[in-house]
């Protein structure tokens, strides 16, 4: 069972790792900044105080978006991987994706898409909490011609742009505001926040292909029963968690937001 203390000695060990390999005191900061948030969004779920994962999503997405991405003029979508990349240099975006979104969800899953992104912070804000549980499977599609589109983008931006580096900067400021207007049609259309996670979010393969082996997982006890339909009906990732495969119906996209184990009258459910 994941717990506060687990969590933020994990970060711990994070930081330490990249501040002896890279001398740089920022990554002490950032990962005990970030560590500590989610610690404090688990202990308050435990406590059953139902606003502590969106107040860590607003911190660490905010975070992320405001003072990375912004104020340090850092490309934090999937373009700014795929810069870095190319230029061969190991570093922000990089590190970020490599432990957030590729190599990260081995562990935790998605817990970054319930906890961090600076997306979904905005989109869970809406009213559009329950998924229909109907999948337009159309719609699939985009995410993966964005997530081909993206390193495309980059390779042009390299070999044709003057100034690379400003032309990145704008790229995040567009992409942000084209996936948050998105987002907020999409929800508003398909009656369902997360509508802009499912179906457009090109991170979402990286998350999806990783988050398959996830260590943490939501886990169903089957000796107590399987009648109740209500954890189907209120998770916003239309996730089937009346199995423990990980084949389970659209299993990859937890985001571990813990509503369905907040809301099991049967409590049969628990991380």
């Amino acid at each position: 069972m994941a717990t506060p203390i687990h969590n933020l000695l994990l970060f711990l060990a994070l930081a330490l790792f990249l501040f002896s390999w890279t001398a740089d005191p920022f990554y002490l900061f950032n990962f005990l900044y970030i560590g500590s948030l989610v610690a404090a969004g688990i202990y308050l779920m435990g406590a059953e105080f139902r606003h502590g994962r969106p107040l860590v999503q607003l911190a660490v997405g905010s975070y992320m978006l405001l003072y990375l991405g912004i104020l340090g003029s850092e490309n934090m979508q999937i373009e700014g991987f795929w810069y870095y990349i190319f230029l061969g240099v190991f570093q922000g975006a990089v590190i970020h994706y490599a432990i957030a979104k590729i190599s990260g969800p081995v562990l935790f899953g998605r817990g970054w898409c319930g906890y961090a992104c600076w997306t979904s912070m905005i989109l869970d804000l809406l009213p559009y909490r329950r998924s229909s549980g109907r999948r337009r499977r159309f719609l699939g599609y985009v995410k993966y011609m964005l997530f081909l589109i993206a390193p495309v983008t980059v390779f042009l931006i390299l070999t044709r742009a003057d100034n690379p580096d400003t032309v990145m900067f704008w790229a995040f400021i567009a992409g942000n505001a084209a996936y948050y207007v998105t987002g907020i049609a999409l929800a508003v259309a398909l009656g369902d926040n997360r509508a802009f996670c499912k179906y457009i979010c090109p991170v979402s393969i990286f998350l999806k292909a990783s988050s398959y082996l996830s260590v943490l997982t939501v886990k169903f006890d089957e000796n107590k029963g399987r009648n109740c339909m209500k954890c189907l009906s209120e998770c916003p990732m239309d996730v089937d968690m009346r199995s423990n495969s990980r084949r389970r119906t659209n299993g990859t996209d937890c985001i571990l937001c813990t509503r369905c184990i907040s809301i099991c009258r049967e409590k049969v459910l628990h991380l």
